[in-house]
């Protein structure tokens, strides 16, 4: 049962887990049922990732939704944003997307969508989690079910909408030259068609729709040697990796370098501000670059909790058009939808690229430049928190921020420690302008968060 209860992740980010041991298709239906209650019944869009448990957890989802009286909506394997844009169109009541994202492929996950295209917020997250817990459902009796819908063309509908709003034509006359990383899940199917529709010529690895993961799939720097070597040899002008659903976006210049997923993000919103100056949101583990940037268009960066949702609603709130999550290369425009898409952020950054004529090396070196790197370290949930408790206290005179684990700014660099809300692990992420300073702090806090995980683990 131990094992069970580490594995098992139900939160705002969904439920998540090792597919078989904590995440079964027993598990997989009753969730849908629960989520089918707490919208009402109607129409539900379901889309998934490449993940061999893709399938089999698909119809367990429908059959759990089929059960409470509601309409599935299948797309199939489908990219995240895809299945919440799709939401929004056809007016479901909600979406479930099936799949883990950045973890490993012994994972995968539900992600609940509400009727606007959004993933449930804390609040949503908690009824539908009461819903569950009581098993009050109301299967429906025998005369209401509903029929099965299948929308294979859900993608084009997609594109068709960030072309809408991208100057395609600008793109096309560069006849661009782009190497991606596809990860062997969504992006095999879709990515290489929607740039060849922009006029790029298109190279691939990793380009196998089967979710058998042949690298480690969170598209950061460290991760993407083949692609950078790939780019390189290519001759590419960028170079593009997704994760295995869609939704995050990591670049390589022209040079074959990855310049850091948080510049995904940085170079989205420089393009944005350049034509629409405003308020961004990010999450509180995003580059100071970005603040730098915001500025010079006369524009504020307001912070939130880590987590796709608490920036859409920041968003939303502030009518900002551009934001997103820097850690994870997740660009965020609402002129398309509310939430992370690497489509749209693989326009955007096309887009730019084409408007300001400049190789995409040129582009970076004109950012402010911050080292950013993350460590993580296996804790269960009940250590991380005890550990954020002690350097809270710890630091308490230097007017931390408290949104979400704790952020101490220090001059030119900062420094977060917060419990992740997807996996059983504590990330400490540090930032400066000097990368030896990065590295002092990394050791330094890294020492002491090991003495604390023995102390708290015992």
């Amino acid at each position: 049962m131990t094992n069970l209860r580490k594995t098992l992740k139900v939160g705002v980010s969904g439920v998540r887990g090792i597919v078989g041991e904590s995440l079964t298709p027993l598990l997989v239906s009753s969730f849908a049922s629960s989520f089918g209650r707490y919208v009402g019944g109607g129409r539900v869009v379901i889309g998934r990732d490449t993940r061999p448990s893709g399938e089999m957890l698909e119809h367990a989802v429908v059959a759990g939704l089929l059960a409470v009286g509601c309409q599935p909506v299948i797309l199939g394997i489908a990219p995240t944003p895809t299945v919440q844009l799709m939401v929004e169109e056809i007016s479901a009541n909600g979406g479930i997307a099936i799949t883990a994202s950045h973890n490993p492929v012994e994972w995968n996950a539900l992600k609940f969508i509400g009727p606007k295209g959004m993933f449930l917020d804390s609040h949503e997250a908690d009824e539908l989690l009461d819903i569950y817990n009581q098993q009050d459902l109301n299967y429906a009796e025998e005369q209401d079910y509903r029929d099965v819908r299948q929308m294979p063309d859900a993608f084009e509908i997609h594109q068709k909408k960030i072309f809408k709003h991208i100057d395609v034509r600008a793109i096309r006359a560069r006849k661009f030259k782009v190497a991606v990383d596809c990860c062997n899940g969504v992006g095999a199917l879709f990515t290489r068609p929607f740039l060849e529709a922009m006029g790029c010529e298109v190279v691939t690895i990793f380009d196998r729709p089967d979710g058998v993961f042949e690298r480690i799939p969170e598209p950061v720097a460290e991760n993407l040697s083949a692609l950078e070597e790939f780019a390189k040899t290519a001759g590419a002008d960028i170079g593009f990796a997704h994760d295995p659903d869609g939704d995050r976006l990591a670049v390589v210049d022209n040079l074959g370098r990855a310049i850091g997923e948080q510049y995904t993000l940085v170079l989205a919103a420089d393009h944005v501000l350049s034509e629409n100056p405003g308020i961004v949101a990010a999450n509180i583990q995003t580059t100071r670059a970005l603040e730098d940037v915001a500025a010079s268009y006369g524009c504020e960066v307001v912070y939130t909790k880590v987590g796709e949702i608490y920036v859409v609603e920041k968003m939303v709130e502030l009518d900002a058009e551009i934001g997103g999550e820097g850690n994870s290369g997740g660009v965020i425009w609402r002129r398309i939808h509310p939430g992370r898409d690497s489509y749209v952020a693989m326009a955007l950054i096309l887009e730019m690229l084409a408007v300001s004529g400049q190789p995409l090396d040129a582009i970076v070196r004109s950012l402010p430049r911050y080292c950013n790197r993350t460590k993580k370290f296996q804790c269960p949930a009940f250590a991380a928190r005890e550990i954020v408790r002690h350097f809270c206290r710890k630091y308490a005179d230097q007017n931390p921020i408290l949104l979400d684990g704790l952020r101490i700014r220090m001059n030119k660099s900062w420094i977060l420690i917060r419990p992740s809300n997807t996996e059983p692990v504590l990330r400490l992420t540090a930032e400066s302008t000097d990368e030896k300073e990065v590295s002092a702090l990394l050791e330094q806090f890294s020492r002491e968060i090991s003495e604390l995980q023995q102390q708290f683990t015992r």
